[in-house]
């Protein structure tokens, strides 16, 4: 993701406990990327994204922060919804679908995503998914021990 921007740095901070994880790695790609790229998307240029791993015995969570434009309070409840972008992204491209994709990724995985925005101040989404995670969706799943 960070050789899409030239304006933003993406801070990664690894906190490994465990090494072992079992996700499909596509769904894993959609999240990741897509958080990672709306970020980017609505951060002023020469922003910074904080993207946390921390990985346990019991699960694994990503965390990905931005100083972007923030999500209204009135629009958090739908932004998992398809199609549905918050009123104040303005001529921001989008589809409203990408948050409905990582959503349905983080279920098939048992797992669960949370945020928490301010307007002009940020966004941080934190998604949680369990490490003993086999067979949990239907292919590509992978296991993986580093």
């Amino acid at each position: 993701m960070q050789i899409s921007t030239n304006t933003h740095a993406i801070a990664f901070s690894p906190h490994v406990q465990s090494t072992y994880a079992c996700m499909d790695e596509k769904l894993r790609r959609h999240i990741l990327s897509n958080l990672l790229s709306n970020a980017i998307k609505y951060s002023p240029s020469g922003g910074l994204v904080k993207f946390d791993l921390i990985c346990k015995q019991e699960e694994a969570i990503f965390s990905v922060q931005d100083r972007g434009i923030g999500i209204p309070r009135a629009d958090q409840g739908n932004l998992f919804e398809s199609f549905h972008r918050a009123t104040n992204v303005g001529t921001i491209s989008g589809t409203g679908l990408g948050l409905a994709i990582v959503k349905k990724s983080v279920d098939l995985h048992r797992g669960k995503i949370a945020v928490e925005s301010e307007v002009e101040i940020g966004t941080t989404f934190t998604v949680t998914i369990p490490s003993q995670n086999c067979g949990a969706t239907n292919e590509n799943n992978s296991c993986d021990r580093r």
